[in-house]
């Protein structure tokens, strides 16, 4: 049986933890910036993580 390959999209978007939790960017950091406060946009910098619901569905395409 073949291996099963890793969605590009996924692996580019999203890292493992130490524990198995899965990391993510904060979304709304891409543009209309002005009308963000500072406080706003220092906190989206900061990473995520995924929800417990979604942990599943993320693993599948990073095949862990």
């Amino acid at each position: 049986m073949p291996k099963m390959k890793t969605n590009s999209s996924a692996k580019k978007r999203f890292k493992v933890t130490g524990t198995g939790k899965i990391k993510r960017n904060k979304a709304f950091k891409n543009h209309i910036l002005t009308k963000k406060t500072k406080v706003q946009k220092k906190r989206l910098t900061k990473k995520g993580l995924v929800d417990v619901t979604d942990e599943r569905r993320i693993k599948l395409l990073l095949t862990i």
